[in-house]
């Protein structure tokens, strides 16, 4: 039997405390749109040029959920492809301003800005280096510190 051809993450859903709050988190940090709200217990949203139904799903789960501790078995982090260096930068502008960005990393082959929403599930928005300019990096993951203007300078329209 042939392996499927997996072309890309089509949605990820995420267990959230209040699905309203983390949507309200979502779209102003990305400008996700809603596309159903299910009286705030389910609330799935949608990226701007986005071809899917919905990019995101969140699941009311209470108040008193708790959060799994750092290290233990579970998702770490989603990752948002940006298209444009410079939309990475106003990323970082939008992230510092919610009091969400966490770090910031060079990682070779994509330049990548780290958060977490209000419930802690931790994110990555990354741009992708121009996979001519990889070079080393096709087979080699680093992480290094970011210089965003530097690579704004090289990689800027």
């Amino acid at each position: 039997m042939p392996t499927p051809t997996i072309t890309r993450l089509n949605h990820a859903v995420l267990y959230v405390r209040d699905a309203v709050q983390a949507a309200t988190f979502y779209k102003q940090a990305f400008g996700f749109e809603e596309i159903t709200n299910m009286n705030g217990q389910a609330v799935f949203l949608r990226a701007a040029g986005s071809d899917n139904h919905h990019d995101l799903g969140l699941f009311s789960v209470g108040p008193a959920a708790e959060k799994p501790p750092r290290g233990s078995v579970g998702l770490y982090h989603l990752a948002w492809q940006v298209a444009r260096i410079e939309d990475l930068a106003e990323m970082r502008v939008r992230l510092t301003e919610l009091g969400a960005l966490t770090g910031q990393s060079d990682h070779g082959a994509t330049k990548s800005l780290y958060g977490a929403d209000p419930d802690g599930n931790e994110f990555e928005v990354m741009w992708l280096v121009p996979r001519e300019q990889w070079g080393e990096y096709d087979r080699n993951a680093v992480t290094k510190p970011l210089n965003l203007e530097r690579e704004l300078a090289a990689h800027g329209s």
